[in-house]
């Protein structure tokens, strides 16, 4: 009997705690576990929110487009006709609002709401991002056509979310002239002004949309500068010796592209066995060469190279002429003595002669031409020693050293009196 009235005791405190819990349950309101997170997405790509509830019990859980005022879902069921929105449960306490393929339009707030007593709702927010895009029929055409030392502006608009940042470069890397002024790698902005353009400024121009969403985008604006031909002619004279081949040249410049020819004697010169015509290009300049073969007396004259296009006319002159042949160097010829056998070329030495140097300054008031005059502390006198042949005397030789008033002096006395002769000092030989 007592384990009986034990027993009974346990079932019954069993049961009492089982109608507890369902009564607890039943009672408790539902409440949100987690907040619905912000989600972002591109253009075109699947989005999921979800909302998860603790407690529903008999309560159901259902989606609204705040933007659009507009109900998408009640428990399991898709109210809206978008086929995009879709709802799901994993059958504990997450609903899954599914939005395939979202477009713009779906960007917005949207509401998770219980119908407790009193209702309760939280509220998340779908982004949308758009790569950028370059809208062609609000931007300036793929070519623009301007002459040169005038103004003109290129304008581009694109659309995306966020709103894209434009950028313009040249294609070919060089800078982008601002205000004539200054030139800048690269230039911000939806318009790119060009001031008084030039023909270096000719080339493509791209600007380039961003908005962090890849891909980027860029659209290409050729920009043609165009005007009248130029020619430039680095030698205007030439010569050239019969017999030889002999090559002339021109640079011009013209935009749009020009027809250059070259006229000699007023026809023009084609391309033959006799001349050879090179033309290279290079965007809106071009090299002319003219090379004329096995040169004659008919070749020589004017050449004159021609540009023109729809713009204008222009021309180059060329004088060639002739010129004699060089003729071979002389041969060097090598010397050679009996006394340098080395093959070295030898100067013979002077003949030596004995001389007496006799520097005393000439005094013509001195009674006797023939004495020595006298010397004086102030004349310094250097005489060389006089070295006879044996034992007999050969004579001497004299050099006097004058000056201007002395010289001018013996002039006169040699005009009136004869030359004058300087005494003879006789050396005694030891």
């Amino acid at each position: 009997m007592a384990d009986r009235r034990r027993r009974s005791r346990y079932l019954t405190i069993s049961v009492l705690h089982i109608i507890m819990i369902m009564c607890q349950a039943l009672t408790d309101e539902p409440r949100f576990a987690e907040p619905i997170p912000n989600v972002t997405v591109a253009l075109g790509r699947d989005a999921n929110l979800p909302c998860v509830v603790e407690n529903l019990g008999k309560y159901k859980v259902a989606w609204i487009h705040i933007d659009r005022q507009m109900i998408l879902t009640i428990h399991r069921h898709v109210i809206t006709r978008i086929p995009r929105f879709s709802v799901s449960h994993d059958n504990q306490k997450t609903w899954l609002l599914h939005v395939s393929g979202v477009q713009q339009q779906d960007r917005g707030y949207y509401m998770c709401q219980v119908n407790a007593n009193p209702m309760i709702s939280q509220v998340g927010y779908l982004q949308v991002v758009v790569p950028p895009n370059i809208l062609d029929s609000m931007s300036t055409q793929s070519t623009v056509a301007v002459r040169e030392n005038q103004n003109v502006t290129l304008t581009c608009k694109a659309d995306g979310f966020p709103t894209p940042k434009l950028k313009w470069r040249r294609e070919d890397g060089e800078g982008i002239s601002v205000d004539r002024r200054k030139k800048v790698a690269a230039f911000d902005g939806e318009q790119l002004n060009l001031t008084r353009i030039s023909r270096t400024e000719m080339g493509a121009y791209l600007c380039i949309a961003t908005n962090g969403v890849p891909p980027s985008v860029s659209k290409r604006i050729i920009v043609d500068v165009e005007f009248s031909p130029m020619i430039w002619v680095s030698n205007q004279l030439v010569g050239a010796p019969a017999g030889t081949d002999v090559t002339i040249d021109c640079v011009t410049e013209a935009h749009p592209r020009a027809i250059s020819y070259w006229v000699y004697k007023s026809v023009m010169v084609l391309a033959t066995k006799k001349y050879s015509i090179n033309t290279t290009e290079n965007s809106y300049r071009a090299e002319m060469r003219l090379t004329i073969k096995n040169l004659q007396s008919g070749d020589f004259g004017n050449y004159r190279c021609i540009s023109k296009n729809s713009l204008g006319e222009t021309e180059g002159s060329i004088r060639l002429y002739e010129i004699p042949k060089p003729s071979a160097p002389p041969k060097a010829t090598e010397i050679k003595s009996s006394a340098n056998k080395e093959g070295y070329k030898s100067t013979p030495a002077p003949p030596k002669r004995q001389t007496t140097i006799w520097p005393a300054l000439y005094n013509p008031q001195y009674p006797r031409r023939t004495e020595r005059p006298p010397i004086t502390n102030e004349e310094k006198i250097e005489r060389a020693e006089q070295k006879p042949r044996g034992h007999a005397s050969t004579g001497s030789a004299y050099i006097v050293r004058w000056s201007a008033p002395q010289l001018m002096v013996v002039a006169v006395q040699y005009i009136l009196t004869g030359p004058y002769m300087p005494p003879y000092i006789p050396h005694n030989a030891n």
